[in-house]
């Protein structure tokens, strides 16, 4: 249900919206910046069905917040942003684990045994231990990969630009950031626009307007129709009609100076 606003109510609204300084704590800062947004952050729909935790760039998100405290929602959204980007870099270097070891996987036949063992002469006179010998399967591998495709460029580029987007994402940040004495005072248009249509009679210290729009004149009200009243000459409006002197009598003699 719709509440209407009078222009008086209205111009106290605006006046004391404009004397408002804002939170002054933090946590205050926090809850009103989300006062503007228009999109949710749901974390659950940023990860990888079986491979990552659901949560994960939440918990990112939270840290970011406690570290950095945004006081806006503009400084929130670029510390989403710095979020998901770092859940970019780290699922870049599960991309390259996993392809290293599609790289050892390689250097093995059908039947598990080495396509291309080490050759004798690296291994004579000394012991060669499982690990060194892994290692010489996996370089193995990674070097038929290559020459097939260019995956492991493709894995650089994504690299890369997870990194290039989390530095975006800090300068972001810090640009806003350094905007905050200017945007301190700047009215929220949700909340300026929420207090205009349906915002509650303010009762204190009311400020009113310096040309108050004057109340129209109250129409005037106007008698009902009485046919018993309406002839009769004493209810007749306007003063009553003078008498007329009878006809013979004389006009009243004026006196001589």
């Amino acid at each position: 249900m719709s509440h209407t606003v009078s222009p008086d109510q209205l111009a106290a609204n605006r006046a004391n919206a404009s004397q408002s300084t804002g939170p002054r704590t933090p946590e205050g800062k926090l809850r009103s910046s989300q006062n503007a947004r228009k999109h949710g952050f749901t974390a659950t729909s940023f990860a990888v069905v079986r491979l990552e935790d659901l949560n994960e760039v939440a918990h990112l998100r939270e840290d970011l917040i406690s570290l950095y405290r945004p006081v806006n929602s503009q400084e929130l959204f670029a510390l989403e942003r710095v979020a998901l980007a770092q859940q970019a870099i780290l699922r870049a270097a599960r991309l390259e684990s996993g392809f290293l070891s599609n790289c050892l996987g390689e250097s093995f036949d059908t039947n598990g045994q080495s396509r291309f063992p080490m050759n004798s002469k690296l291994a004579a006179d000394i012991e060669i231990c499982q690990a060194q010998n892994l290692n010489y399967l996996l370089g193995d591998g990674f070097y038929r990969l290559i020459s097939h495709n260019n995956s492991f460029a493709l894995l650089l580029r994504y690299q890369a630009q997870a990194e290039r987007q989390y530095r975006r994402a800090i300068q972001e940040f810090d640009r806003l950031k350094a905007l905050r004495e200017e945007l301190r005072n700047e009215p929220n248009s949700a909340e300026s626009e929420t207090n205009e249509s349906t915002c509650p009679p303010c009762e204190t210290n009311p400020t009113r307007p310096e040309n108050p729009t004057p109340a129209p004149d109250p129409p005037a009200s106007v008698p009902e129709p009485n046919p018993e009243r309406d002839g009769d000459p004493r209810f007749l409006e306007g003063p009553p009609p003078k008498a007329r002197p009878s006809e013979g009598a004389l006009p009243p003699i004026l006196g001589r100076e």
